[in-house]
């Protein structure tokens, strides 16, 4: 059976970590929550938790550094294991951990079906019941960065921001991840179509537990957002054809 670690990136989730980490546990066993520099409680949470059941490791990351950060993270650890393979799911409880197995599954390989390098939860992909209204600003910028990324790089993707997915090993040796905030998707997905990496994306549903919740400071701004997004896409593929074989230096 493939052997697949499971990380969590956490900052300030204390309202969320226990319960969320509760369900995550029914659905596998080898979990890593990457606390990225907390302050609201959610260390000494995990700490104790740690102490009295032992049922997760923790790596902490004595400052902030950034969502993009907390999953390079993961993917080092990753990498650092005999893990065959990763599976991320956000802390936020937006996220299904029942799906972590069907995840995993489309991750490796079985007869008939090659593996997939990326399994990407999509938000967008297909309705289910009970789903949330999206930000009509969140709904706007995604579809308009996704449209872009599909165009640059020949992606069939619907949803370029979803934090739930997977993996293979093979996958996390091409990324070389440098991007610390909310954007590291985006270099995700320029490195893997630059490294020829099978993307899948499965339906997940769509939920939104604070519609308030912001992405600090510039950020909160539609507008700055957008544009950060772009300069993002901009760098990962101009490094990219930096590396390029062939490249004049």
């Amino acid at each position: 059976m493939p052997r697949f670690l499971t990380a969590l990136p956490v900052y300030n989730e204390v309202a969320h970590v226990s319960e969320v980490l509760d369900e995550v546990l029914r659905f596998t066993t080898d979990v890593l929550v990457v606390d990225d520099g907390s302050t609201d409680g959610t260390s000494p949470l995990l700490a104790a938790r740690v102490e009295e059941r032992g049922d997760i490791r923790i790596v902490r990351h004595p400052r902030n550094q950034g969502y993009g950060a907390a999953l390079a993270t993961a993917y080092r650890e990753t990498l650092a294991g005999e893990w065959d393979g990763l599976v991320t799911i956000d802390c936020d409880g937006q996220h299904q951990p029942q799906l972590i197995p069907t995840f995993i599954a489309a991750a490796t390989a079985s007869a008939g079906r090659p593996t997939a390098d990326i399994v990407s939860g999509s938000r967008y992909l297909q309705r289910f019941p009970g789903d949330s209204e999206p930000p009509a600003a969140r709904r706007r910028i995604n579809a308009e960065i996704t449209a872009d990324i599909n165009a640059r790089l020949g992606l069939e993707l619907t949803d370029a921001f979803c934090g739930f997915k997977a993996y293979s090993r093979h996958a996390l040796k091409q990324l070389n991840i440098h991007e610390t905030g909310y954007a590291m998707p985006l270099e995700v997905w320029v490195q893997a179509a630059a490294a020829s990496l099978r993307v899948v994306e499965l339906p997940v549903p769509l939920v939104y537990l604070d519609l308030a919740r912001s992405f600090g400071g510039a950020l909160d701004d539609a507008a700055t957002r957008l544009a950060y997004y772009r300069s993002v896409l901009d760098r990962a593929e101009a490094a990219v054809a930096a590396t390029a074989p062939g490249t004049a230096t």
